[in-house]
Parts: structure tokens; sequence; C-alpha cells
């Protein structure tokens, strides 16, 4: 009833616009006090430790998971009309772009998502890579490296013109995404504790989660009342960079959801980190890092689009409607990010000694 009243005031890509900038201040928000990030999650598992951004990073995920399943199982959501859902995923390119995307974030320092956050406080470090990943992301969707990635993802795509739900896949009950939820937060919460981690960081952290799912109920429940099509979608940050870049370089921009997202975060990190008096103008610290910078946000540019999402959007948003494309894409960026951070990272400290 409330967003029919809204539409009374505004037409629909507005309001989706308004939703997207909404769901992108909470995240912000969230992100810069939770100090939310795979890439440091990942570094820390891959060096033996359950620290601080496992924490976080998985009580960010839980926290999507138990909001979006609860919605689902009260009849407020449902996963099967998400975009991402409702379209034909790709194996292959889950696989291939997921190895891609982590290796950028480590090389890189932060995924897409942190990016921005980290742009917001001064970081200009990450306003370079975030162009190159946005550049490199519309390349991939419509430009010079669309054919690459179309071949990769169409050496093995999912059956049906669909993607493919993980939970029906494996003929689990309805109940069982939520209870997944539960058990991964009682783990986060777990690391948590032992690693005396403030109550304040543990509730902006379930803000991202919280976010995540905002953006899924929200853009369903606009998609049940609004006479033109809605893309029924949450966070992420691959398509909506690419889409954001290219609204302030065309001549007739349209508004949606992903249209408010990206400006969304970068207000509410702006206005976190001034909160916190963390604003600081910050640089590369030499040659060698803005190669490695610049090479990771390409990397994360390309695999994003490949693997279907970034960090959030594959890793947090898909993972939260049990697209199995997106799981798969989770875990391979793990496994490149621990793989990268092993080989360059640890491998340099060791040739260093």
């Amino acid at each position: 009833m409330t967003i029919s009243l809204l539409l009374d005031h505004m037409d629909e890509p507005t309001l989706a616009a308004a939703f997207g900038l909404l769901v992108g201040s909470i995240f912000g928000i969230a992100a810069q006090r939770s100090a939310f990030c795979l890439r440091a999650a990942t570094v820390e598992f891959a060096r033996g430790h359950l620290g601080p951004r496992v924490a976080v990073w998985l009580l960010a995920f839980s926290t999507a998971l138990i909001w979006v399943q609860a919605a689902q199982m009260l009849g407020l959501f449902r996963a099967s009309d998400a975009r991402m859902m409702a379209v034909a995923g790709s194996w292959s390119g889950a696989a291939i772009g997921g190895l891609m995307f982590g290796a950028g974030m480590v090389l890189a320092r932060g995924c897409s998502g942190r990016l921005l956050v980290l742009a917001a406080s001064g970081n200009l470090r990450s306003v370079v890579s975030g162009l190159i990943f946005a550049v490199v992301a519309q390349m991939a969707l419509h430009g010079w490296l669309a054919p690459l990635r179309q071949s990769l993802a169409a050496l093995w795509v999912t059956p049906g013109g669909r993607n493919v739900d993980l939970l029906a896949g494996l003929s689990l009950p309805p109940w069982a995404g939520l209870a997944t939820g539960v058990v991964a937060a009682g783990v986060a919460l777990g690391i948590a504790w032992r690693n005396r981690i403030g109550a304040r960081v543990l509730v902006f952290a379930s803000g991202v989660g919280f976010a995540v799912a905002l953006g899924w109920g929200l853009t369903f429940a606009l998609s049940q009342v609004a006479f033109e099509p809605v893309a029924v979608t949450s966070a992420t940050f691959s398509g909506p960079s690419a889409a954001t870049l290219m609204f302030f370089l065309t001549p007739d921009p349209e508004l949606s959801f992903d249209i408010g997202l990206v400006p969304g975060v970068f207000l509410g990190a702006l206005l976190a980190a001034a909160w916190a008096g963390e604003l600081k103008l910050q640089g590369f610290e030499g040659e060698g890092q803005m190669r490695r910078s610049m090479a990771g946000a390409a990397l994360m540019g390309f695999g994003a689009m490949l693997a279907g999402g970034c960090a959030i959007g594959a890793g947090v948003t898909g993972g939260s409607i049990f697209v199995a494309t997106a799981w798969l894409a989770l875990g391979s960026m793990w496994v490149g990010a621990v793989l990268t951070d092993f080989l360059v990272d640890q491998g340099g400290a060791r040739v260093r000694q």
C-alpha cells in the first residue's frame, strides 16, 4: 500500500532509484563502520587465522541469508522472481570469473564494494581502481571484451534458460535456507566472541546483510504493483558500476535501482567516515602498488561480469537466494584470493627473507 502511494507522486524508475539510494546508503554506513571486506576475510583465512574480518564477513552473509529466507517463508518475497534466478547462469563463467575476481581483489587490496567505501573516505588509490573496475566491466558487458566474456560463459551453462535454485537442486526443504543462515550466524558469533569483537561492529556487520535483504524486499514489492516490468534485484557492484558510469556519459540516461545504489553507497560511507573523523586523502605508495592495483581492478571488472556478480552481488546477494552459480562464484573467489595471497604476498615475503 505504501509503495502504491509513493507511485502516485513519482514514476517507477524514479522510485526504484530512490530505493537504490536508500539501500546503498545503509550498506555504505554499515560497511564503513564494520570494515566489511571479503578480501580481508580471505587473507585472514589464507594465513590460518579465523579473525575479526572473517567474523564480520560471515555475520553479514548469514544475516542476509536469515532475513531473505525468512521473508520468503512468510510470503513477502519470491526468489524465483529475482533477475539473476530468472536468466540462464554459467557454470564456466562462475568458476573462471570467480577465480579472476578473487585474484584481482587481493592485488587491488579490496573488492569492488570495499573500493567504493574507501574512495568515499578519501582513498585516491580506490578512486582510480574503482574507475578502472567500472570501465573494464562496461567493456566486458558491451565493449571489446564482450565476445571473450560470452565465449567463456557459453562453455557450460545451466539448462532450461534459468539459473539453478541450489536448495531445490539438492531436494532440501524450504526451511533449510533459514537453518543454514542461523548456523552460519552462530559460527560467526563464536568467532567474534573468541576475537573479542565489540557489539557495535557486530551490529554494523549485520547491517550489511540487512541492506541486501532490504534491496530484495523493496524491488520485489515494487515489481508487484508497477505497471512496467521492474527488475527484482539487490546490492551488487559490477553491473551498477558500469551503468552508473554510462549514466553520466550518455545524453538520455534512464533511472533504475542500480543507478541509485552506487551513489548511495558512496554517500553513506562518506557520512560514516566524516562522523568517525576518518576522512583522509591517501594515494599510492609507489609505482609498484599502482601497477598492482590497476591490474587487480581490471581482473575484477572482467571477472565480475563473467561470474555474474562481484563479491557482494554473487557472494552475498546471489548467495542469499541460493543461486547455484553464485555459490560457485563465491567459492571460486575464495580459492582465487587464497592462492593469490599465498603465491604473491606470502611468496614475496618469503623471497625477501
